[in-house]
């Protein structure tokens, strides 16, 4: 599991610094202005369905099928009901952003002189960047196909080219659209387009290597079409809820005030670094091995497996959730704070991530989780639960965003996933009789205290070095984030090891066994 996770984890986080990167040049960019929030809150839509249908339900529905086929039937078989899903997915998208981009021209002929000027940038931005959707869906059911496989590093290697070619957009093509930002964001809508082809061309190679080859078949009364369908319907919602969550919520702050959304979207992709890095390369790994357990009936090993996934993604995400809240100020700083995005954007931002990285390991368990359900064909149960959750959120956001603004939000995303664990470990629980997580349980006191003696000294060695030395130069300002990380990172290591924390000994013993191995 630590090997294949790993290094699909090491595609990632190739790809989450790059995206990282790209979220830099965009801060520079844009900052935290009304024409940020305009793109960001466009980008969300499509970016949304991607993790509806492409990422989610419809790959969680999918795999299963596909690893059943390719157990029972054989590899034609396999291809054939791959073949069929495809050609599915290709109508229906195709479908979506005719409609929608019908819906979009409508709404802006109808509001020329009814919208505001920021609402018509985004319904403009919108009209661009649909057909983003198409593109990513394929993207992404080519790397649920290869995951199937046993290939982890080459998927994930593909965001990278998504992200190389978005921030070539700000740098190359952006001066060439006008001279105002509200004109140069347009460049940012044609390089999302040219990104999405990017990281589907790049998934081909390695499928075609593995002897996959694309044929049209009819999806209107194929067998497997109809069973993924049926399947996925429930697992739309089960799967995205926090995705809905961000894109419902945050269409609601953008009319409260201009720079929410913007400031809200940097705290979620600095969350989204750990969350990629272990608990999606986690999810991801699991899905298909949980899923060839739960086809052999083998519910002993589904159990050990789905606990030792779980007992990785919390001692790797505890440590990342505290250092993302005791550091947001400085890990914002250096990271964006540079061109447009001045100080006061700083502090907006860093309240969205202080109240949003506390739910980082429920936010990376609700994936694992999820998948738990989906590998036992289960896809009502996540959907109930996420549903309850998804009101309980809206609820929660429209309460306290008034108010409390981007840190309304994170409040709202952090209660919104604790409940969403505690009610699918409720219903795993039920569902398989047992959970045999007693030992799980038990490390959870020694991990906290773990984590809390590291964030006293996380916070003290910031502290100290803003008051010795400030943060005026380059150079301080990684001091400000790395020496206290670095500090707080040994001793969670040193405690965990001591108090005998199995995750610790085991990614321990992994790490060692390659440098030896090098």
């Amino acid at each position: 599991m630590l090997k294949s996770s790993g290094a699909m984890a090491a595609a990632t986080m190739t790809s989450r610094v790059l995206g990282m990167v790209r979220e830099m040049v965009y801060a520079r960019f844009m900052g935290t202005s009304w024409v940020a929030s305009a793109f960001l809150l466009a980008f969300q839509i499509p970016n949304l369905f991607r993790r509806l249908l492409g990422e989610g339900a419809l790959t969680a529905a999918f795999i299963p099928i596909f690893k059943e086929k390719e157990k029972l039937e054989g590899g034609q078989a396999m291809w054939r009901a791959a073949n069929a899903v495809i050609s599915a997915l290709i109508i229906f998208t195709c479908v979506v952003v005719v409609m929608g981009f019908v819906a979009v021209s409508i709404a802006l002929a109808a509001g020329q002189n009814h919208f505001s000027e920021k609402t018509l940038l985004m319904l403009q931005l919108l009209r661009w960047m649909l057909p983003y959707l198409l593109l990513v869906c394929l993207a992404a059911v080519f790397m649920g196909m290869l995951n199937a496989r046993g290939h982890f590093f080459i998927p994930a290697m593909g965001a990278t080219m998504l992200n190389v070619v978005m921030i070539a957009s700000v740098l190359w093509l952006a001066p060439k659209m006008g001279a105002q930002l509200d004109e140069q964001i347009f460049a940012l809508a044609i390089g999302v387009l040219a990104a999405g082809v990017a990281q589907a061309a790049f998934q081909l190679p390695t499928l075609w290597r593995d002897g996959f080859s694309f044929r049209w078949v009819s999806p209107w009364r194929d067998e497997t079409v109809r069973r993924v369908v049926k399947q996925m319907l429930p697992a739309t919602i089960g799967v995205a809820a926090f995705q809905i969550n961000v894109v419902l919520t945050q269409g609601l702050a953008y009319w409260v005030d201009d720079y929410i959304v913007a400031s809200f979207q940097y705290a979620v992709r600095l969350m989204e670094l750990p969350q990629g890095l272990f608990g999606v390369s986690l999810a991801t790994y699991l899905l298909p091995a949980l899923s060839g357990l739960a086809a052999e009936k083998n519910y002993a090993g589904f159990r050990s497996e789905l606990r030792q996934g779980l007992s990785y993604l919390i001692f790797a995400n505890l440590i990342a959730s505290v250092l993302l809240v005791v550091l947001a100020e400085p890990i914002i700083r250096l990271l964006f704070e540079r061109g447009k995005f001045d100080a006061v954007s700083t502090q907006q931002a860093t309240l969205a991530l202080a109240c949003l990285a506390p739910g980082l390991v429920a936010f990376s368990a609700v994936n694992v989780l999820a998948r738990a359900f989906f590998a036992l064909g289960d896809m009502k149960t996540p959907m109930k639960v996420s549903a309850f959750c998804l009101l309980l959120n809206l609820i929660l956001a429209v309460s306290l965003v008034w108010r409390f603004k981007q840190a309304g939000l994170g409040i709202a995303n952090t209660a919104t996933s604790l409940m969403n664990v505690w009610l699918l470990t409720l219903a795993l629980r039920k569902k398989l009789v047992a959970l045999e997580m007693e030992s799980l349980r038990k490390s959870l006191f020694p991990l906290a205290l773990a984590t809390a003696l590291a964030g006293v000294v996380a916070w003290f060695g910031w502290r100290f070095l803003e008051n010795s030395l400030g943060h005026a130069t380059l150079a301080l300002k990684l001091g400000a984030v790395f020496v206290p990380a670095g500090l707080a990172g040994i001793v969670y290591w040193l405690i965990t090891l001591a108090l005998k924390i199995p995750a610790a000994k085991e990614i321990g013993d992994l790490i060692l066994s390659r440098f030896r191995s090098s």
